[in-house]
């Protein structure tokens, strides 16, 4: 089984150590994908909250009460719910959404995976408060399965430099010092702007900024870009790299879902390389 010692203590991604949690607790999870993560460590009975962009698992989750966005929420709301901790995240959460929460709730924990391998310390985290370690390792069992057998087929598949664009109107993409770039690095896939001041620069799109990419990336998340939105790339921008849809969950998410996306990930940078 996966060694959890590295979240012992359990402490967060701002440096508070957290103690073993209740089995009572009441947890509100204003992160779309730890959502998804308690209920996958068996922990959704005591989700009592989320946002309403946590849509995963769908059945579930329909049930219990939203307290808002993952920018904004209904103070009045989460303060109804009575929890005892809330988890937020540092770049999908804002500081004043913290200091509201941590107003609320005894408890706050605060994550930050900034890279694929960092989802282990997350399970350890999260099963360790929660009293689910046992869980949080076969899943870390899991993620290490999952990882070995990209990095085994990634081996032999060629280097492709990629614009990953997350929005549009303006044209925004994803720095090299994202979650998102550092998954799609593992199937040899490098993202543009090799350097970037912001971490999601606005770019202007040009056909002679294309010519430096193998590959245009289009995701379903968080700007919906489908089929229609391929052709009008290609309309506007002729010479352009090969553009494909590419589902954002997938990359994007981490917790639980980072299992699903490795395996994911294989098999889509195993169509790229057939193609080449």
């Amino acid at each position: 089984m996966a060694d959890l010692s590295v979240a012992d203590p359990l402490i967060d991604a701002v440096g508070t150590a957290h103690s073993a949690a209740p089995t009572n607790a009441r947890i509100v999870s204003l992160v779309p994908s730890i959502t998804e993560l308690l209920f996958d460590l068996g922990l959704g009975s005591q989700v009592v909250g989320r946002t309403h962009f946590c849509v995963h698992p769908a059945d579930a989750v329909e049930k219990i009460a939203s307290v808002g966005g993952t920018k904004k929420i209904s103070a009045r709301k989460l303060a109804a719910l009575n929890p005892t901790h809330v988890i937020l995240n540092i770049e999908e959460n804002t500081l004043d959404l913290a200091k509201k929460a941590a107003e609320l709730a005894p408890q706050v924990i605060v994550t930050y995976p900034k890279k694929p391998t960092d989802n282990r310390q997350l399970f350890a985290l999260i099963g360790g408060i929660f009293g689910r370690a046992a869980e949080a390792a076969v899943l870390t069992d899991r993620f290490n399965e999952a990882l070995a057998t990209l990095t085994a087929a990634a081996g032999a598949w060629p280097q492709q430099r990629a614009y990953y664009f997350v929005w549009r109107d303006p044209w925004m993409a994803v720095s090299r010092d994202t979650y998102i770039a550092e998954f799609l690095a593992l199937a040899r896939i490098e993202t543009l702007p090799a350097a970037a001041i912001d971490r999601y620069p606005k770019l202007i799109v040009s056909e002679a900024l294309l010519r430096g990419a193998d590959l245009v990336l289009l995701p379903s998340e968080p700007y919906e870009f489908g089929p229609s939105d391929v052709a009008a790339f290609h309309r506007e921008f002729p010479t352009a790299p090969p553009v494909r849809l590419i589902d954002g969950q997938m990359v994007s998410w981490y917790g639980s879902r980072a299992v699903l996306g490795l395996d994911y990930l294989r098999a889509f940078g195993a169509t790229l390389a057939a193609l080449n």
